[in-house]
């Protein structure tokens, strides 16, 4: 295979292959981050989070799994080699979560709604992507090493599986398998969850396009001849990344990150067509343009901060069970619940 596409295309074919499975999740099965805030918040289903517990599950699982029989090395991994910082993690957070409540997306509920013709994602796309890289490697990417400095090559893999084995002599696999066994309880503790298999099948589906980004990439990195980054999927600096490639390909070449956001639009797409909900939209109103538009100015660099969106985070990172997993997706959730209660206030009428 490696011989025949080249490292970099084998690695985009596993990004596009998992991110099809994400945009057909997102679309059919409805996964998503802020729906799933906004039942438990407002309407008083608690469902779509379950769903996430079941991907976080699921990923946990699989991934623990593949580092006990060596399909996967935890000092690959980013969310484990570099130093955590509490405050970027925090700070990030917030900031990704009430863009994400003022925008009406995430990074990847933009690119599966783009997916299904809606072309007011499409600014967010942009937006998100372009301001990402403004702070990770553009005019801001001094200030925010000063003010949030992450250190690369931790002499420690920042997680709990290590933090286990250092601490109590556990198999950072048995802590993997027991945390992960219990959050898939959890999820599966409710009645109405229980009897909703589409549900459960589609987070089982994102669990398993996490892994297969972490062991694919793996694959590659230790089979191939170049230098081939162990990653899985995540969608800030990703997206930025699409805009670069369409922009220098001639120069570039493709990588799992183009594969990934791509496949999200494609099985979404997809998604959309078999449900038949494809149509296009634009937005209309200035106001909820300006709002959306300030929401993925505020993402984009929330992602970074936190090294991470709700899916690199939320789920990747979970995976990996790193420190700022559960820090992140806390400091997400607080934030959304924070810009959605501002925006529903601010439509209530004035008493």
């Amino acid at each position: 295979m490696l011989e025949t596409l080249g490292e970099a295309n084998a690695a985009t074919l596993i990004g596009l292959i998992g991110g099809i499975a994400l945009g057909l999740a997102a679309r059919i099965g409805r996964f998503c981050t802020l729906g799933a805030i906004e039942d438990i918040l407002y309407g008083s289903d608690d469902r779509r989070m379950r769903m996430w517990g079941i991907a976080i599950a699921t990923a946990i699982i699989g991934t623990q799994a593949a580092f006990a029989y060596g399909y996967l090395d935890a000092a690959e991994t980013a969310y484990l080699d570099r130093v955590w910082n509490p405050i970027g993690t925090i700070v990030g957070g917030l900031m990704f979560g009430y863009g994400m409540a003022l925008s009406g997306n995430c990074g990847y509920g933009a690119l599966a709604r783009l997916g299904g013709g809606d072309l007011r994602s499409f600014v967010i796309v942009i937006v998100m992507g372009l301001s990402a890289y403004f702070v990770m490697s553009g005019p801001l990417a001094h200030l925010r090493v000063t003010l949030f400095p992450v250190e690369i090559g931790a002499t420690t893999p920042q997680g709990f599986g290590q933090l286990a084995e250092t601490a109590l002599g556990v198999s950072p696999t048995i802590t993997g398998l027991v945390i992960g066994g219990l959050i898939l309880v959890v999820a599966l503790s409710s009645r109405d969850m229980r009897q909703s298999p589409a549900l459960i099948f589609w987070g089982v589906i994102v669990g398993l396009a996490i892994l297969s980004g972490w062991t694919g990439t793996y694959w590659i990195a230790i089979t191939g001849f170049e230098a081939e980054p162990v990653e899985t999927h995540t969608f800030a600096a990703p997206i930025g990344d699409t805009i670069f490639y369409t922009m220098t390909a001639s120069g570039n070449t493709l990588s799992f990150s183009v594969g990934s956001v791509v496949g999200v639009v494609i099985g979404a797409a997809l998604g959309s067509y078999s449900k038949g909900h494809f149509r296009w939209e634009a937005c209309e109103d200035p106001r909820e343009l300006k709002r959306q538009i300030t929401g993925a100015a505020l993402m984009g660099p929330g992602a970074i901060l936190a090294v991470g969106c709700s899916v690199g985070q939320g789920i990747s990172a979970f995976s990996v069970l790193a420190y700022s997993a559960p820090v992140t997706f806390l400091a997400i959730f607080a934030g959304t619940s924070l810009g959605l209660r501002q925006l529903i206030a601010g439509f209530s009428p004035a008493e």
